[in-house]
């Protein structure tokens, strides 16, 4: 097997529009990360937000028919890997709100192309599957 990061012709590597060339890299827990059921929708809402903080409460509130054990898991990994701040207040009851960091919001500009893209081709792939489906029955 040729390991991703080794060229395979000279011609297979594409330049992309900020003349970066493109190579896809192995997964390393980021692209996991993304995938999951919970990540996007969480970092939306922060986002939707706009620069403000939001209770955790207001966060289950908003991302539909998520358990209180998947939006902390959730938040943890998001902080861990920089995408959200978390702010403590040892208050009695203790009260904590998150925040969508830098990288958070960029993280979710650079899925916009890729969510347009899905919007585009939706349609194209279910018939697709479709069409496999019924010629394997």
């Amino acid at each position: 097997m040729i390991p991703l990061d080794k060229q395979i012709h000279a011609d297979t590597l594409q330049r992309s529009e900020n003349d970066r060339l493109f190579r896809p890299i192995p997964s390393n827990g980021v692209c996991t990360l993304l995938s999951d059921k919970w990540t996007v929708p969480v970092l939306w809402r922060l986002w939707l937000a706009k620069g403000q903080r939001l209770r955790f409460s207001a966060l289950k509130k908003e991302v539909d028919d998520i358990t209180q054990r998947m939006l902390t898991l959730t938040l943890r990994n998001l902080e861990r890997d920089g995408f959200v701040a978390r702010h403590y207040y040892p208050e009695v009851p203790p009260r904590v709100e998150y925040e969508l960091t830098e990288m958070g919001g960029s993280v979710l500009r650079a899925l916009e192309g890729l969510n347009f893209w899905i919007q585009d081709n939706l349609h194209s792939v279910k018939e697709c599957r479709r069409a496999y489906d019924d010629a394997k029955s």
